[in-house]
């Protein structure tokens, strides 16, 4: 699948961020090349062109850098999440280097950083990463360590082999991870068997677990046609089934010594809530 690039200029770089545990967003970029099916994060974005072609089309925002560094001077000093409706090393980075530069300023000016990717591009700055471990964590999103059923589900990202790899080198620099297992969909990820591969992945590298549901968007299913054909009741999130998913995740995960919790705790979960992002 072909990607479309514009070039933007924004006005702003940080966004605050209603998620419990983040302070602030940070999105270089609108819209994300990966393509993912299940991708909640197009209802999101305040650029329609983006929403309406989620996957194939992206805004490079061309001075968010240049942007931050005046932001970084007047606002408190807090974590910021790298990015939250966007894969930060989607295959643009690499040329454009707009996540690099953003690390860059905010680590430099003492906020802490919180990477979620599925791309091994982030080893490119593992450099950074690992001189300022005190203030970073990164994420690995791992639906499944399946690589055919990942590539249904996120047709455009890279290989959940690849996440793997690059998650053991950065683990292995002593930087703090985790792991993302979400969303968890019924049928296509919520066995024993995939849910159990992904923990000893986090366990083998001393990350956390974080899981999460999918989250039916109004309008999302058409999206989902794709898995629903191959995975009939794919987009279904019975009461029932979450919790019984839940409680398999959490067994295994004290099986295996892993530390593990949902993406909203029960008791920070009425606080929390994806508001305005950059």
């Amino acid at each position: 699948m072909s990607v479309e690039y514009r070039r933007v200029r924004v006005s702003s770089a940080l966004s605050r961020s209603g998620l419990y545990d983040l302070d602030y967003a940070y999105n270089p970029y609108a819209g994300c090349a990966h393509g993912c099916l299940y991708c909640y994060a197009r209802y999101y974005t305040p650029y329609r062109e983006v929403a309406e072609n989620w996957g194939r089309v992206v805004y490079v925002k061309e001075n968010v850098v240049e942007v931050l560094r005046r932001e970084v001077r007047r606002l408190r000093r807090g974590v910021v999440g790298v990015s939250t409706t966007t894969d930060p090393y989607q295959p643009v980075e690499e040329m454009e280097e707009l996540a690099r530069g953003g690390l860059e300023v905010l680590l430099s000016s003492g906020f802490r950083v919180s990477v979620q990717t599925k791309s091994p591009l982030v080893l490119r700055d593992l450099d950074l990463l690992a001189e300022h471990k005190d203030l970073v964590d990164v994420g690995f999103t791992v639906t499944t360590l399946d690589d055919e059923v990942a590539r249904l589900m996120e047709p455009g990202a890279p290989p959940p082999s690849a996440r793997a790899h690059a998650l053991r080198r950065i683990a292995a620099e002593g930087v703090r991870t985790w792991v993302f297992l979400g969303p968890i969909l019924r049928g296509v990820n919520d066995s024993e068997e995939s849910v159990r591969r992904v923990a000893q992945l986090a366990a083998e590298t001393g990350s956390e677990l974080i899981y999460d549901f999918l989250r039916l968007k109004p309008g999302l299913e058409k999206h989902l046609e794709p898995l629903e054909r191959r995975f009939p009741g794919a987009s279904t999130t019975p009461r029932w089934w979450r919790e019984r998913v839940a409680a398999l995740v959490e067994r295994v995960c004290r099986e295996l010594g892993v530390r593990c919790e949902p993406s909203f705790p029960p008791s920070k979960a009425r606080a929390a809530r994806i508001t305005d992002f950059a």
